[in-house]
């Protein structure tokens, strides 16, 4: 004697549809939403970090160029 079944023929259509359907979503990538505002770069600080030690040489080489170009020039006006 055959089983009685719980859901009818078209009733599993409908239920291997939605399946079918969600397994087809499933697959795509969700869409890309646009953001407001652009993300700040939060590089600010290990670039201010690296730039600032840097600087500071730059600024105390400067100094050193200047101050051996005037010892150069007393020499010279020296008579040297």
């Amino acid at each position: 004697m055959p089983t009685p079944s719980l859901l009818s023929r078209s009733h599993r259509a409908s239920v291997a549809a939605v399946f079918v359907l969600i397994a087809c979503t499933a697959c795509t990538p969700p869409p890309d939403a646009p953001t407001e505002k652009p993300v700040e770069p939060q590089s600010t600080q290990l670039r201010d970090a690296i730039r600032e030690p840097l600087d500071t040489a730059r600024d105390t080489q400067q100094t050193l160029d200047d101050n051996a170009a005037r010892q150069r020039q007393a020499i010279e006006d020296a008579g040297g």
